[in-house]
């Protein structure tokens, strides 16, 4: 759905229906898993997961709609921007893989193999690896690997759209990677792992420590920062404050448990503060 971005008002419905594209069948009810904007047109970026198609979508003139297809790969999930933001990086993650598209120029770039089960990126992290160069990071839902995917063609052409790296994190069932280009740290979070103490926690890889083959982690209990003792809090997604300088993570539980938001010192990597109210459920 196109809408009006002052007043959320509908313009355009846009059908996803349409052709599997290496079966070749019809599916009837695709679903959009992800839209982003292009930095360089104006164009919405559309996953359609069980097609396996994103859809180029020029909003210039809506009446006269214009909207590129490119055949990706199936089960699109999640993905974000590189560092220079032209390269939108997406998990297909049932596939185990990871489709580059250049936004500047509208078309796939490459499909890559993650070398992990089931990539689950959000919007993935950017970093500046001591070896590589910009790198993009995605973790998995189905094991403990962390992929660092080169993205600088023009200045790290050896490594570009290749993995250049597997960490090795908590466990599996990790939804979020995160850094920021003021922070030292990567973080990965575990919410899915069924262990209790994994998914209240948090690993911490140092950028620098990337020089190594098996580089070590910090583990923040968030958990047990918080504070909550009933349920089996999972700790999930941390943002970053826009100056960099703390990370905020949400602690999920149970509807009729307590949650809580605790707040990181990303310089020290101490607690900062911990926030409550009967308001924050599964924040």
């Amino acid at each position: 759905v196109i809408m009006d971005g002052d007043t959320l008002e509908p313009l355009k419905v846009v059908s996803t229906r349409g052709m599997i594209y290496d079966t070749q069948e019809y599916h009837p009810e695709p679903r959009v898993a992800a839209i982003v904007a292009s930095h360089y047109k104006p164009e919405f970026i559309v996953n359609v997961k069980e097609t396996g198609k994103i859809l180029m979508v020029d909003y210039s003139d809506i009446k006269n709609l214009k909207v590129t297809t490119i055949e990706a790969e199936r089960f699109l999930h999640d993905g974000g921007f590189d560092s220079s933001k032209r390269y939108f990086l997406t998990a297909a993650n049932a596939r185990n893989r990871v489709a580059v598209i250049d936004t500047k120029e509208s078309k796939l770039v490459t499909i890559i193999d993650t070398e992990g089960q089931t990539p689950h990126p959000g919007r993935g992290a950017n970093l500046m690896h001591p070896t590589y160069g910009p790198v993009w990071a995605t973790s998995h839902l189905g094991d403990e690997t962390v992929a660092l995917i080169g993205t600088d063609p023009e200045g790290h052409p050896a490594q570009a759209w290749k993995v250049v790296q597997q960490l090795e994190a908590l466990g599996g069932g990790s939804l979020f990677v995160k850094s920021h280009p003021t922070s030292a740290h990567l973080y990965v979070d575990a919410p899915l792992n069924p262990d209790a103490e994994i998914s209240a926690s948090v690993a911490v890889f140092e950028i620098d420590d990337l020089i190594h083959e098996n580089p070590k982690y910090h583990v923040l209990p968030i958990g047990e920062w918080a504070g909550i003792a009933e349920g089996q809090p999972r700790v999930v997604q941390g943002e970053f404050n826009q100056e960099g300088t703390e990370i905020w993570f949400s602690v999920w539980n149970a509807k009729d448990k307590e949650s809580a938001i605790v707040v990181v010192d990303d310089r020290t990597l101490g607690l900062k503060k911990v926030i409550k109210d009967p308001a924050l459920i599964t924040p």
